[in-house]
């Protein structure tokens, strides 16, 4: 697989899969921003995976706009966006899904997750699947809410203080999606993780 291409600015980003490639799309948001992302897949065979972060505070708005277009059979599209608004931080997703008629045997997934760490952010959602062929696999799917009260209780019924276990869910949660290993990540993120009082080495 090709290096990683990582997002961290806002701008319109266009790629075009014009051979049978994988491409690996990594988008990290810590202020405000407006990112929009298209990838158009013209030949079968190729392969896109998104996964976005946005972890903002404060009054900040960061908005992650995604357009995958298949126009050829047998490609894949998976997209993994994931909010953490604190304070009274805005975030939107918009995810456009579009399979061409005649692009048969697609594999295209959407995924949208949010957590609220203040009763003053507020999140929209708003994924679109336009699909034009028959034989395909597409889905999409969004939540949003607070941490686990479950997984909370679950924590502090085997002796975790009740911070800790919430900067373990949040950890957890940024780690599924964005790892902290890769290149240039953990450099911008290590900031927002001590503010939240992880202050272990990530």
């Amino acid at each position: 697989m090709a290096q990683p291409i990582i997002i961290t600015q806002s701008g319109h980003y266009h790629y075009q899969q014009t051979e049978p490639s994988d491409l690996l799309i990594y988008v990290l948001c810590l202020s405000s921003a407006d990112i929009d992302i298209e990838v158009e897949q013209t030949v079968p065979n190729a392969q896109v995976d998104i996964r976005a972060l946005a972890y903002i505070s404060n009054k900040d708005c960061a908005r992650i706009h995604t357009h995958v277009r298949h126009l050829a059979s047998k490609g894949t599209s998976h997209q993994t966006v994931k909010f953490v608004l604190n304070d009274e931080a805005t975030g939107e997703f918009f995810g456009d899904l579009n399979i061409a008629h005649g692009a048969q045997q697609i594999d295209a997934q959407q995924t949208n997750r949010n957590i609220l760490l203040s009763d003053n952010a507020q999140m929209r959602t708003r994924p679109q699947l336009v699909i034009y062929a028959d034989d395909v696999k597409a889905s999409h799917g969004a939540s949003t809410g607070q941490l686990d009260e479950t997984a909370l209780f679950y924590m502090q019924q085997r002796g975790i203080g009740v911070e800790t276990a919430k900067q373990m869910l949040l950890k957890a949660f940024v780690q599924d999606v964005l790892p902290l290993t890769l290149d240039g990540v953990v450099e911008h993120l290590q900031q927002r993780l001590l503010e939240l009082g992880l202050t272990e080495e990530v």
